[in-house]
């Protein structure tokens, strides 16, 4: 099974300017993501960095790995979507004679993901799914906290009737950015959210967290530092 690792890293940031190369608990963002692509892969020539900015790849390079091009200007807009720049990838190295099994996507968003979370994820992957993604169990449960309001104008559950106590609701998970292992052959046929066939991977709410805000950049170094001066 012919593997390619991707790790999507677009400059421009606005949550958190420069958030892919700023330094995290001593090393920049996206070495975490590299650092676990190179626990598994079989080479370096099977990881990919795909960015549209020198600084990033400027930085990738200094740490040995080599970015094969510059993502296009129309792939790197706030509004572009991630299937496009998997499937420019893909192309690309179909372009130089090289085709893969599948993709595992590994977002440097996600600094508390380990090398051990992607190979137990991939222990999942069966070539007859779609996609194996992280998740984590949402932390409130829409089947018990969603209301729509009605034609009153009073708010009521969308499940009214059905669910008296939160404990009898479905459990019910939400994606949490970490690790998408794909089937590059329903990468051809069709887009992401089109995919019917998804085995979902459980990751804990800790190693879940994904950096949107910098609060969350905040929340980050601490648990790192904490988890530092216990070793």
């Amino acid at each position: 099974m012919k593997t390619l690792f991707l790790i999507p890293a677009r400059g421009g940031s606005k949550g958190i300017p420069g958030k892919n190369i700023k330094p995290l608990n001593g090393k920049p963002l996206i070495y975490y993501a590299i650092d676990a692509a190179r626990e598994i892969a079989n080479g370096d020539d099977d990881i990919c960095v795909s960015t549209d900015d020198d600084d990033i790849a400027n930085v990738v390079s200094e740490y040995g790995l080599d970015v094969p091009f510059m993502r296009p200007d129309e792939l790197a807009r706030d509004n572009s979507g991630t299937y496009e720049v998997i499937m420019h990838a893909l192309d690309y190295y179909k372009s130089q004679g090289r085709e893969y099994d599948v993709v595992v996507l590994l977002q440097p968003t996600s600094p508390m993901r380990r090398a051990k979370h992607v190979t137990e994820a991939m222990e999942l992957y069966t070539p007859d799914c779609d996609m194996v993604v992280s998740v984590c169990q949402a932390r409130s449960n829409p089947y018990y906290v969603m209301f729509s309001e009605n034609a009153d104008g009073y708010l009521q559950n969308i499940m009214e009737g059905k669910f008296t106590r939160r404990q009898d609701c479905p459990q019910v998970w939400e994606y949490n950015g970490a690790v998408y292992i794909m089937n590059v052959n329903s990468l051809r046929q069709k887009s992401l959210s089109q995919f019917t066939k998804r085995k979902k991977y459980v990751m804990s709410a800790m190693d879940s967290i994904d950096l949107d805000t910098p609060d969350d950049w905040d929340y980050a170094e601490f648990i790192m530092s904490r988890k530092k001066g216990k070793n």
